[in-house]
């Protein structure tokens, strides 16, 4: 298989093989660091950082075949590294200064999924993105987040549960 003798160029330092190879999944990884960071310029962060650690690091891939596996895995740990890092750092935006400026106005506010997708944790919001957003498979998700099979199914169901549950409390709360 082409990908396989890429990737085997590429754990021997040919840098064409290796950007040949991490081009073919970009828009991927760059869907699933936009679900998690929620912004252009940041998911564009979390790519970079995946091609710098992915390049750095592919000497330790050990089976080929697993290539996209273990880039994606990549691309989430950077996308919730990138969370932490700015969770530490309260940013307001300018068109929200005047909304807690003034408290007499009556503001209505509307949920969207991915304010719902913000109340899971961590693996239930992997699970969620990689089945949903990116349509991979159980076997798949279970792989890339380092998850026996029926636990992957198990925290989906119950992420799922959340979700409706959430989503019907703000419902009800409109």
């Amino acid at each position: 298989m082409i990908i396989n003798r890429l990737v085997k160029k590429a754990q021997e330092g040919d840098e064409k093989a290796f950007l040949k190879l991490f081009q073919q999944y970009q828009e991927d990884l760059y869907r699933i660091a936009y679900a998690y960071v929620k912004n252009q310029n940041d998911a564009l962060d979390v790519i970079q950082e995946v091609a710098y650690r992915s390049f750095k690091k592919i000497d330790t891939l050990k089976n080929p075949e697993y290539f996209k596996t273990w880039l994606t895995k990549i691309a989430i740990t950077c996308s919730i590294d990138l969370i932490r890092k700015n969770k530490k750092v309260i940013q307001l935006k300018p068109e929200y200064e005047e909304f807690f400026g003034s408290e007499d106005e009556d503001v209505s506010l509307s949920v969207t999924l991915q304010d719902l997708l913000d109340q899971l944790n961590e693996v239930e919001k992997s699970i969620v993105i990689l089945r949903f957003y990116q349509d991979y498979s159980f076997k798949e998700i279970a792989d890339f987040l380092d998850l026996p099979l029926g636990t992957a199914k198990s925290v989906l169901y119950r992420a799922l549960h959340k979700l409706r549950k959430n989503f019907k409390e703000v419902r009800i709360g409109e």
